[in-house]
């Protein structure tokens, strides 16, 4: 994960944090949506590839039109591999020596990605909570909704921890 020595150069529309402090003050706050993304069906490919799900579904243009998707869809979690790029998208950390991905606890996938649609993130933080050694564990919900359409693809509870620098404020004020 980037640590952002100087967050005046950050991509505009990125939300940086600079500690701890910061993270807490940001429980309940929404980022996003970002750029739209597209899903082409190299993608969908090189995933089947990588994971060894070559449904047809994902893989089989010809067939899938008849589906009643009327096109190849995304695999569901090629759509939540894709959490890293949209959060990356939305928020950095100043000050962080370690993050790490500590899991999922709940994922839903209420519709589906067609190929050649388009595809944003949002993300909502709802919790942090302070671990030893200038550590914190965010929850936090993403959605990713597919353009035009009335359901998201992918809603998501992601658990993550970061470990910041000892010179970095924490909760209590104190480095």
């Amino acid at each position: 994960m980037p640590d952002i020595i100087d967050p005046d150069t950050a991509p505009a529309g990125v939300t940086v944090y600079r500690g701890v402090d910061d993270l807490v003050a940001a429980v309940g706050d929404e980022l996003g949506p970002t750029e739209w993304l597209p899903m082409e069906q190299a993608r969908v490919d090189a995933f089947a590839d990588a994971t060894e799900d070559h449904q047809w579904i994902h893989v089989d243009p010809s067939r899938a039109a008849e589906s009643p998707y009327g096109a190849t869809i995304a695999h569901g979690f090629l759509t939540l591999s894709l959490l890293p790029h949209f959060m990356s998208s939305l928020r950095r950390f100043d000050g962080v020596r370690m993050g790490i991905n500590y899991g999922l606890d709940k994922v839903r996938f209420p519709a589906a990605v067609p190929t050649g649609s388009r595809i944003r993130g949002r993300m909502s933080m709802d919790n942090v909570e302070p671990l030893p050694d200038n550590g914190v564990q965010l929850t936090t919900t993403v959605t990713i909704e597919v353009k035009g359409a009335d359901k998201p693809a992918c809603v998501a509870t992601l658990l993550s921890r970061y470990y910041f620098h000892a010179d970095t404020q924490t909760s209590e004020g104190q480095p």
